[in-house]
């Protein structure tokens, strides 16, 4: 599915909760796990360090 997000719409993830409710969505509509990192930069501005500590937590 292609979206379209301009930066001043994205929206700031720093939370581990709000991170976790994105790559369970992104997951749901089919993205991998190679993949989803790309989409959810492109959709979001992300704490790094943060979506690194929730991907190898539910690993």
């Amino acid at each position: 599915m292609e979206r379209f997000v301009e930066d001043y719409q994205k929206r700031r993830l720093t939370d581990r909760f709000d991170i976790m409710t994105a790559i369970n969505i992104l997951k749901s509509q089919g993205y991998d796990d190679d993949d989803l990192i790309k989409e959810i930069i492109r959709v979001f501005y992300v704490d790094l360090d943060a979506y690194n500590e929730v991907v190898q937590a539910a690993a």
